[in-house]
């Protein structure tokens, strides 16, 4: 197991008296993906906002390492249609002159693909484009865990295959962490080394192949849904526990086939 960038344990959240989670918890290891899924309303981006230090817990401990760097990309950004704004200007927005400079923001457009609309007005970038941005605009302060909530929302099926797909050449270009948010399930299974599954508690946590078959994920999400998930295609010579670890035998390489369809 990996260091641990940020560990969370015991987490308790109520608004208005209404508890949207109870003993919560998450754990990101250096150069790790980890994401936390379930349905809407089941406290996925309350948690992260717990772990990023935004929420305060009625109850519960965030541990983060010592010097940590966060890079955030939010579920959503509202931006003043009329206000004239360049994408790499507002890659500038709330951060100093020493922080910024014109090639590090070429850099981190470059890195996630989006450098061809440096100089274009941030309304009319497609959506593809505008989570490469946001993506973009995470990456500036070299972070050492990304958090992501939602990052592929308002795009097509292809272009959220490539979104992973970079999310996971990034993690291992910089060997960073990275926690997502995600209500999406046949992608983000293919793309995480470990899933958290939520509905106002941890229903089950692990390997994305052994959570997909937790009796807690099919009763939450129906069969069809669990047998739709079997994206693992290997030949067992172990046996996990239930947060999918290996009980026995050897681990080994998984040679695997994704359906995204």
């Amino acid at each position: 197991m990996s260091e641990a960038l940020i560990e969370a344990t015991g987490i308790d959240v109520s608004f208005s008296g209404r508890q949207v989670l109870k003993a919560g918890e998450a754990r990101v290891g250096v150069g790790e993906i980890v994401t936390l899924i379930g349905p809407n309303g089941a406290g996925k981006t309350t948690m992260a906002r717990v772990m990023l230090g935004l929420l305060k817990p009625d109850r519960g401990d965030v541990k983060r390492r010592a010097d940590l760097r966060i890079g955030y990309m939010p579920q959503r950004l509202n931006i003043d249609p009329a206000l004239p704004i360049s994408v790499k200007r507002f890659l500038s927005l709330g951060l100093s002159r020493s922080d910024m400079g014109h090639g590090l923001r070429h850099a981190v457009l470059k890195e996630t693909g989006v450098d061809h609309v440096a100089d274009s007005p941030i309304q009319r970038i497609s959506g593809g484009e505008m989570q490469r941005v946001l993506l973009a605009r995470a990456l500036l302060r070299n972070p050492d865990l990304l958090v992501l909530d939602e990052p592929v929302q308002g795009v097509d099926l292809g272009g959220q295959a490539e979104l992973y797909a970079l999310i996971r050449g990034i993690r291992d270009q910089r060997g960073c962490g990275v926690l997502m948010v995600s209500h999406d399930l046949h992608m983000v299974m293919a793309a995480t080394d470990h899933v958290i599954c939520l509905n106002r508690h941890v229903c089950c946590a692990g390997h994305p192949e052994t959570v997909s078959r937790h009796p807690e994920f099919v009763a939450l999400f129906g069969e069809a849904v669990a047998a739709e998930l079997s994206i693992y295609q290997h030949d067992h010579d172990h046996e996990h526990d239930v947060h999918g670890n290996v009980i026995s035998g050897h681990r080994h390489h998984h040679d695997h086939e994704h359906d995204h369809g």
